[in-house]
């Protein structure tokens, strides 16, 4: 009897896994637009890797947060502005990843063309604005864990 459950537990897991990829590599609004996890998505912002091995309640902190101190305003001489990553630079160019574009879109300017950046205070991060489920934030963070430890472990949406 004891075995009926433990292939039920692990295949819910499973399926929780299965859901939380789904989300993570949706085009629209998914965490591989902007994150990189185990050599797949976009380097725009942290790789999750690092947070892979985290409890729940600390992963759902770091997804619910937005940290703008990376996130600049960009203005350019021609009037357009927009939320921008600072990414590469040399003596002659800037390059932003533009955050008004999902997926981010990098672009490059010769330096003469940006009127100013500063820092930008109303951004969010994504998730923020996809109003995810506590349900599909665990799902998200199964699919984490199990991308970084190879183990498909529940999360529990009562626990975030």
């Amino acid at each position: 009897m004891i075995w009926v459950f433990l292939f039920w537990a692990q295949s819910a897991a499973q399926q929780q896994v299965q859901r939380g990829e789904a989300l993570f590599l949706e085009a629209s609004r998914g965490c591989m637009n902007c994150h990189a996890l185990k050599g797949h998505g976009t380097a725009v912002g942290p790789d999750l890797t690092v947070i892979g091995r985290l409890s729940p309640q600390a992963i759902v902190t770091a997804i619910r947060s937005s940290a703008t101190q990376y996130v600049v305003t960009v203005k350019l001489k021609s009037s357009e502005s927009f939320p921008g990553m600072p990414a590469a630079s040399d003596d002659k160019t800037v390059q932003f990843y533009d955050l008004s574009k999902m997926p981010p879109e990098l672009r490059k300017f010769d330096r003469t063309d940006v009127a100013s950046t500063a820092n930008q205070d109303t951004w969010k991060h994504p998730p923020s604005l996809a109003n995810y489920t506590d349900q599909q934030l665990a799902d998200i963070i199964a699919y984490i864990h199990f991308a970084v430890t190879g183990t498909a472990k529940a999360v529990d949406p009562g626990d975030l």
